[in-house]
């Protein structure tokens, strides 16, 4: 029996279960969207560790990779690597991606900055108010706490 049989059984038996008795007993919920956003983050958690291992990487407009990078280029070329397509420009990666709110962020999301309707710049959100990002000419890629309120989230799904 899968696990997915085994969950209205064990709802059968118990009456009503929740999310946690049945995981507890080993068996699995399945909801609408539930498998995307896992997908979700599991790439997310991918083009994360791949942006933080270009540590170190000189920045140059229009770069997408390998050795140098520019804030689109590297979110591109991280996601690729994890195995989702993002378009070119922070902006058309801002309109692609799935617009949610900073409480909802998490590590692998998108960061977007923007100035009034314009999004100028993007980054990969590390936790704790940080991004990794290639931030600009003469600079490298590289870790740095985010530094104003005038951004926004996306999630790559």
């Amino acid at each position: 029996m899968t696990a997915l049989n085994r969950v209205p059984s064990l709802m059968a038996r118990a009456g009503t279960a929740s999310a946690l008795t049945i995981a507890a007993v080993g068996g699995s919920i399945v909801a609408p969207g539930l498998a995307s956003d896992a997908e979700a983050a599991t790439t997310a958690t991918k083009a994360l560790r791949i942006a933080a291992s270009k540590k170190g990487s000189p920045y140059k407009w229009g770069a997408t990779g390998p050795r140098r990078f520019d804030c689109s280029g590297l979110t591109l070329y991280s996601f690729k690597k994890a195995g989702k397509s993002l378009p070119r420009t922070a902006a058309q990666q801002y309109n692609k991606s799935r617009h949610i709110s900073a409480k909802s962020r998490k590590a692998g999301d998108l960061v977007f900055f923007h100035s009034g309707s314009n999004v100028y710049h993007v980054g990969i959100y590390a936790g704790h108010g940080k991004i990794w990002h290639a931030p600009k000419t003469g600079d490298v890629v590289r870790l740095q706490k985010i530094w104003t309120r005038s951004v926004w989230y996306g999630r790559v799904g």
